[in-house]
């Protein structure tokens, strides 16, 4: 089991794939894009592989694939074959844009893996395609109804930009309504590759909640796990659900229970800390599962209290992409 040094369990690893992404929403990443990793500094699917195999040894029980966008990946589908017969991991999820997921749907669902988060800003079309700086509304419209209508656990994730598709909330609340899904409501980060800088936003998750029962009064809020980043809640007569995360705010960080491990290897222990060290190499090396065990206790046993205390520690976080520290 991994307790960090503040008595926090972690089992919860949000696992990069890759770097790279098929859109490049504004904030996100600058349009011209970013760095993107050389192959060579990308675990393999082997690799990947083999460190789920160390960190569920370790405690983790729950993965959650990221990207970038993960299914840029042509080879994704063989490390979820492996993860899902991997004996002691209980939930495997994935967070996509839905753009390229569609070949692989049937698939997933065979192999029990089922939880998809799907990053959709807009339901607006213009307003997708202006965020996104792409024309791929069409196909993730279409792949989103499938994965609802064939069953899978679906949560839609709207990151909530000013001046830009805040008259979308209310409208994707009425779209969905009659579907089995949960939209959550992110604040916006500054995690945009150095596009955008601000230090307050003035759509907090008080703000969002405030307009959302301006147009719905009755609401419910439902009870959530302890580790959960999202606030919940029900419209009556509504079958979604939303949620609230308040990702700038950052006010669940004391029952925090996730990792993160980019895709060029590094350990992030808090998205608004420097990282604690790569395990890359380490894990190319003769005798890793030893010396990799032993940098993820390190990691572990020195996080940040809090976002806050991580963040003044590292001056220059807000020059990172989300695309490179997997969401």
């Amino acid at each position: 089991m991994l307790i960090d040094n503040h008595n926090r369990t972690i089992n919860y690893l949000r696992l990069a794939v890759t770097d790279r992404c098929n859109l490049r929403c504004n904030y996100c990443m600058p349009a011209e894009g970013i760095n993107f990793a050389k192959n060579n500094k990308l675990f393999t699917i082997d690799e990947l592989s083999k460190l789920s195999e160390i960190l569920v040894a370790q405690g983790i029980d729950k993965i959650r694939i990221t990207g970038g966008e993960p299914f840029v990946r042509k080879d994704l589908m063989v490390l979820l074959r492996k993860l899902a017969v991997l004996e002691g991991l209980n939930d495997i999820s994935i967070t996509t844009n839905a753009t390229l997921i569609g070949p692989y749907i049937d698939e997933l669902k065979t192999l029990g893996i089922t939880n998809i988060n799907v990053s959709l800003d807009a339901i607006n079309k213009e307003t997708f395609n202006k965020i996104t700086r792409r024309n791929e509304y069409d196909l993730v419209h279409n792949n989103l109804i499938r994965l609802i209508s064939e069953g899978f656990n679906v949560r839609i994730n709207f990151i909530v930009l000013e001046n830009q598709n805040t008259e979308d909330i209310i409208p994707i609340l009425e779209l969905m309504q009659h579907y089995n899904v949960s939209v959550r409501f992110l604040e916006e980060m500054p995690f945009n590759g150095g596009s955008k800088k601000f230090l307050t936003i003035k759509w907090t998750y008080k703000k969002i909640l405030k307009h959302i029962t301006d147009a719905f009064p009755e609401i419910t809020e439902l009870e959530s796990p302890a580790t959960s980043t999202s606030i919940n809640y029900r419209i009556k007569g509504h079958k979604s659900t939303f949620g609230l995360i308040p990702s700038f705010s950052r006010t669940f960080c004391g029952s925090c229970n996730r990792l993160r491990i980019s895709a060029t290897g590094d350990i992030i222990t808090c998205l608004y800390a420097k990282p604690s060290g790569n395990l890359r190499e380490i894990l190319r090396t003769n005798n890793s599962e030893e010396a990799v065990k032993e940098r993820i206790l390190e990691a572990v046993g020195s996080r940040a209290k809090t976002g806050f205390e991580a963040q003044e520690k590292y001056a220059t976080v807000f020059s990172n992409s989300m695309t490179s520290i997997g969401g």
